[in-house]
């Protein structure tokens, strides 16, 4: 059996840690309180409080009804944004302006004025960099 490149070892061995740091991280984030009728679970992250009862040795946690409509209201408000994006896409329209695309006609007639512009630009500099040397520049 061939010997295990280092780097591949420690990659191999960060892979099956993450997880576990994972658990770690999540179980730091609650807290469980002992009630008269089971458990209230803080996520200290948030500060969202849930209600948990023990069935048959789970624990088993559910939001609480303002909670849920909470939930259910942001969910609905990303559904809307995600509609409202994926029509834009599929119109063709940029994301964030609302404006069509410039249509291929545009675009060339656009590159053509900055063609003459740079054009323009770099005869000056030519006839400037000519006039330093002494010579004469070559006009017709």
């Amino acid at each position: 059996m061939r010997p295990m490149p280092t780097t591949l070892f420690l990659m191999l061995a960060a892979s099956l840690a993450t997880p576990a740091l994972a658990q770690e991280a999540d179980i730091a984030r609650f807290a469980l309180e002992k009630t008269d009728s089971g458990f209230v679970r803080l996520d200290r992250k948030t500060g969202a409080l849930t209600l948990c009862q023990e069935k048959g040795g789970d624990l088993t946690c559910r939001m609480a009804a303002d909670e849920r409509a909470a939930y259910e209201e942001d969910l609905s408000r990303l559904e809307k944004r995600v509609e409202t994006l994926e029509q834009k896409l599929v119109a063709g329209r940029p994301l964030a302006s609302g404006e069509p695309l410039p249509s291929e006609e545009e675009v060339e007639r656009s590159i053509g004025i900055m063609e003459r512009f740079m054009r323009s630009f770099f005869g000056l500099v030519q006839e400037f960099k000519q006039q330093e040397d002494g010579a004469t520049p070559n006009k017709t």
